[in-house]
């Protein structure tokens, strides 16, 4: 048996008082005169007798009531498996209430079950323990310690939420509200379904404060959802049929059949197809969206599932320019081949532009800059078009005969792509068109004809090396490139050998490969053209600063009402961070005047929760050896009395107060009813 508070030991002492009484306790006898006294002397000798084994009875009762509540107070206990620490307590207390925590343990949600044990936990703890409430939305007011009843208030307040954490970030938030405090003792408690995909077990070092996970089974349920969703192409097209990806997963040990896809696109809803998903598996669907008008759009993928909905829609939104916008750098005139290919496709805006009357302040409003036939590349435009491309531009170079080479090798160069070396003027013949590659893709509805590809009476050598990352898209008959494709960053720059002018190349009169070249270096992109974010996550959202000046406010407005976000404006882009003020799914409008939307972004709950598959109780234990507890009952149970158990130990306190009661009920027994 060990105490709690020993120092209670000392008034041990008191046990002295009763006897001192009992010595130093004289009665006074009144005197009665008897004519004989001869038959009261046997009277006498046999009532001092039993008055002395009353007397030594009541002491001995007195002082072991005395005893048992001096021990009472001392708080005796008999410590179990762990050493019971002694001193106030810092107890941190997670609550899981992720969406996962929406499913039903029996007829009650996991969310109530974890609030009741968290209130239990707290009721195990004495008034002067200090307590933390954590939850996975890490407010800024759960990063303190609080008393019993506020933290029994803010258990009250925990509500479902779309943030979601790993353990890990979880354990390192308690570790620094706990060490906050004074408190000795540090105790951390974890009360959560423990998910596989958020429960990173397997590395955890030996931990303080002492840990404990609570964990919570609710009855298994099957869910289907959307993961993600793209389109197929970087830039979407007016009046074209564009290909969004849409990717569903079954997150069940079931099969899924007849799972039903549906769009919501211009106001209308609209079939999209039906999906059967293998357990466990993934399927990837294609959804066509024809886009008949220009500007922002906004839409909504969705799935028929029960009982887990919150993954059962995907919002995106998308912009569709009015025109893709070229720019044609020169030296004398342009290509007229070239700019008629262009004025063939209405939707494309060619400018031409003199190589000497450059703006460079304009280039980020093309989508393709096209160098035509140059002769030389100064250092000032190589450095702004590297700006360009490091932006997400694109870039066509078609060489001059007379080029440049120091001016032409010092752009590619500083690019990462292969220089030039000299001019040779052999005919070729293009041997072989890489149809994997996104500008030739899909052009060619058989990629097995016989086309007729172009020729060249001359083109550039090039210094190869495995060291740059070149992607050939036209190749010569002897695999020599043609036409070659480097990423720049978010930008691509595609880098023909062979001069446009008819006396080198037949390139513009081959209208099947010259045509689908300039359309789709125009519209592709290495930038990740986002059509939508995740909740909770630390998103960085880059698009067009779209209002003159440095000091305007922008702000977002959606279902979880108007906000600012965090803002930073880099010279034509804009970077916004909305951090947690983004709570619920959906399409958030991007304004500065409330009468004027900028722009429309799309933000979807984290997909982390739809996996729904958990650790149970014995398999935890195991992962997380004897480093943690892991404590487990029943549904019915009151986890407090455990909790002081395995804190306090088997507790001995309430023993000795009763039996105290019960010699102080003896003391009076013995001076009612034994008479001397």
């Amino acid at each position: 048996m060990q105490f709690l508070f020993p120092a209670f030991l000392f008034a041990l002492a008191a046990l002295a008082i009763p006897v001192i009484i009992h010595l130093f306790y004289f009665r006074r006898f009144k005197k009665i005169y008897f004519t004989n006294v001869r038959f009261l002397r046997e009277v006498k000798e046999e009532t001092s007798a039993r008055s002395k084994l009353r007397n030594l009875l009541v002491l001995l009762a007195r002082m072991l009531a005395l005893a048992a509540l001096v021990f009472a107070f001392a708080q005796p206990f008999i410590p179990l498996d762990a050493e019971v620490k002694t001193g106030n307590k810092a107890v941190g207390i997670f609550i899981d209430n992720s969406f996962s925590m929406n499913a039903l343990s029996r007829d009650v949600p996991l969310i109530d079950k974890a609030r009741q044990r968290a209130r239990e936990i707290v009721e195990a703890y004495a008034e002067t323990d200090r307590f933390q409430v954590l939850t996975n939305d890490f407010e800024g007011r759960h990063q303190r310690l609080v008393s019993k009843e506020e933290a029994l208030a803010l258990i009250d307040e925990v509500k479902i939420s779309p943030a979601v954490r790993t353990l890990s970030e979880v354990v390192a938030r308690q570790k620094q509200a706990l060490a906050s405090g004074p408190e000795p003792v540090e105790v951390a408690y974890l009360i959560s379904d423990f998910q596989k995909n958020i429960s990173d077990l397997r590395n955890w070092p030996d931990s303080v404060p002492e840990i404990n996970f609570i964990p919570l089974q609710s009855v298994q349920e099957r869910n289907i959802a959307i993961d993600t969703a793209w389109f197929e192409a970087p830039v979407q097209m007016l009046s074209q049929t564009n290909r969004l990806i849409v990717k569903v997963r079954n997150y069940s040990n079931a099969p899924a059949e007849n799972i039903r896809l549906a769009i919501k696109y211009d106001g209308q809803t609209k079939p999209a197809g039906t999906l059967s998903i293998a357990p466990g598996a993934t399927a990837t669907d294609t959804v066509s969206i024809t886009i008949l008008r220009t500007g922002l759009h906004e839409a909504e993928l969705s799935v028929t599932d029960y009982p887990v909905q919150f993954d059962d829609r995907y919002y995106f939104s998308f912009y569709v320019a009015e025109q893709v916008k070229v720019l044609v750098i020169h030296d004398e005139a342009p290509n007229r081949f070239l700019m008629a290919a262009f004025a063939g496709m209405p939707y494309f805006q060619a400018t031409p532009m003199p190589v000497r009357n450059l703006e460079f302040s304009q280039f980020p409003q093309y989508q393709l800059i096209v160098l035509d036939q140059a002769r030389e590349i100064s250092s000032g435009l190589a450095a702004e078009l590297n700006r360009y491309l490091r932006s997400g531009g694109n870039v066509l170079l078609f060489p001059s005969r007379n080029a440049g080479l120091q001016g032409y090798n010092a752009f590619l160069q500083g690019l990462g792509a292969n220089p030039f070396v000299a001019f040779d003027e052999t005919p070729r013949s293009i041997g072989s068109v890489n149809m994997e590659e996104f500008v030739f893709r899909d052009v060619f509805d058989n990629k097995n004809a016989n086309l007729r590809l172009p020729s060249t009476k001359g083109n550039f050598r090039t210094n190869r090396s495995n060291a740059r990352a070149e992607e050939i898209l036209l190749t010569y008959r002897d695999g020599s490139p043609f036409l070659s494709k480097y990423q720049v960053e978010q930008g691509h720059v595609y880098v023909c050998t062979a001069p446009l002018d008819e006396n080198y190349s037949d390139l513009v009169r081959n209208g099947e490969i010259f045509i689908p070249m300039l359309y789709k270096t125009a519209i592709s992109s290495a930038r990740n053209n986002r059509i939508a974010y995740t909740i909770g996550r630390s998103e960085l959202i880059e698009t067009d600063h779209k209002a003159p000046g440095s000091q305007i406010v922008y702000k977002l407005r959606g279902p979880s009402g108007e906000f600012i976000p965090e803002q930073r404006i880099v010279g034509s882009r804009l970077y916004l961070t909305p951090g947690n003020q983004v709570t619920q799914a959906g399409i958030y409008d991007l304004f500065i005047n409330s009468e004027e939307v900028l722009g429309k972004l799309a933000f979807n709950f984290d997909r982390k929760e739809s996996d729904l598959a958990c650790y149970p109780p014995d398999e935890l234990q195991t992962l997380v050896g004897a480093r943690i507890k892991v404590l487990t009952v029943k549904d019915e149970a009151v986890l407090t009395s455990k909790i002081e158990e395995r804190s306090q130990g088997i507790s001995l306190w309430r023993w000795f107060v009763v039996a105290a009661l019960v010699f102080l009920a003896i003391e009076v027994l013995l001076l009612r009813f034994w008479r001397v």
